[in-house]
């Protein structure tokens, strides 16, 4: 009981399906809370709003301490069910867990409260570090996922920007100290004082309250604002193509599973799989939607990865669900579209068009063979005509 119990909860908390609804649930329960508290601290700083309510900040702030403890105290606790990141064992494996970058934001989200009511420590840093909170949307956003993915997949690209850049930064700092210290020493005092003047100046930002006034410092100036436009391209260009490629690795992952999970792909190996889904496009449609229209050119085939399709042809319309595939008659005979095909519920399709789907039966015999056997059985469920008259 102990185990199962322990099971549970390190799945419910770390790899909850995305048809688990108890999970989904709980992710969109603690977003919002964890929003409501970057939104509390916010407004707690407004006197007025704060002299108006106190309590409900205090007893807000209390609720939401114990609801992040608790999450801590459970994810240490059941980490050891994950023994692939080397947390299996009881002592060491969450002592390794207690010091990973999520597992201390996880902690400063409620450790500032703990310092200052059990310690006396009363410290404005200690309020400002409980917006470290909003870290923790990287559990369960996606999108802060992708950028700590991005940095980390570039960071070697971003450290050589970063070099280039400090570069630039003491170059600059150092010919403006011996041009200008003569002339402004209040300002051009020391090259660290001359740095604020380069990383203003490198930025673009301009906060015009240290400048150059010698001709030459003035020159060197001006190239100095010319390479902080291309200093600042550098990063920006990294962590835009590291965005594209994760992006597109992501993609490939997704209709991967897709593909793997459509029966009529299921006999193929790793490779063919990968060589499939490059010539596929992935589709959502809404409800009561046509796909395919009757008399349209058939140009393309599609598979149902989830929802619920009906083909439109009379006398009897028939309903296709996850897993099965349409218009792949109209592919093969070529011509029009003899039937229509509409979305009964949301649905996520994959899209071959004509000449891939040609070359697949091709290269792929096996996919021919489970083919012909599932359209034979359609027909004979369906009282189609041998011939193929499908959509």
């Amino acid at each position: 009981m102990y185990a199962h119990l322990k099971r549970a909860t390190h799945i419910f908390l770390e790899t909850s399906a995305p048809g688990d609804k108890a999970g989904i649930a709980f992710d969109y329960f603690m977003i919002l809370l964890i929003i409501a508290n970057v939104f509390a601290i916010i407004l707690e700083t407004v006197e007025h709003i704060f002299d108006a309510a106190p309590e409900f900040f205090f007893w807000f702030e209390i609720f939401s301490v114990a609801v992040f403890t608790i999450e801590y105290l459970l994810r240490v606790w059941a980490v050891t069910e994950d023994p692939k990141h080397g947390y299996g064992h009881p002592v060491w494996g969450r002592l390794r867990f207690m010091i990973s970058p999520m597992a201390v934001v996880d902690l400063l989200a409620f450790l500032p409260f703990y310092l200052s009511a059990f310690l006396g420590l009363d410290l404005r840093m200690l309020r400002v570090i409980r917006l470290l909170r909003l870290l923790k949307l990287s559990r369960y956003s996606p999108a802060l996922s992708v950028i700590g993915a991005v940095v980390v997949a570039q960071q070697r690209a971003l450290m050589a920007a970063l070099l280039v850049m400090l570069i630039a930064l003491l170059f600059s700092s150092s010919i403006l100290f011996a041009l200008e210290r003569e002339v402004q020493p209040d300002k051009f005092s020391s090259i660290p004082d001359a740095m604020w003047w380069a990383v203003a100046t490198l930025t673009t930002v301009g906060y015009g309250d240290v400048t150059p006034i010698t001709p030459l410092g003035r020159f060197v100036g001006g190239i100095t604002m010319i390479l902080g436009i291309g200093m600042f391209a550098l990063p920006t260009g990294v962590i835009a193509t590291g965005f594209a490629d994760e992006i597109r690795k992501r993609d490939f992952v997704v209709n991967w599973k897709l593909v793997s999970g459509v029966p009529l792909f299921q006999t193929l190996d790793a490779t063919q799989i990968a060589e499939i889904v490059s010539l596929l496009t992935p589709l959502i449609v809404p409800p009561n939607h046509a796909v395919v229209r009757v008399g349209e050119e058939a140009d393309s085939m599609f598979f149902i990865i989830s929802g619920r399709m009906e083909v439109e042809l009379p006398p009897k319309p028939f309903v296709l669900e996850g897993g099965e595939f349409f218009g792949e008659m109209g592919v093969m005979a070529g011509g029009k579209r003899s039937a229509s095909v509409v979305s009964l519920t949301e649905c996520s399709l994959l899209e071959l068009k004509a000449e891939d789907f040609k070359g697949l039966l091709q290269a792929h015999p096996s996919i021919n063979e489970s083919l012909s056997k599932v359209m034979e059985a359609r027909a004979n469920q369906h009282n189609l005509e041998p011939n193929g008259k499908d959509v």
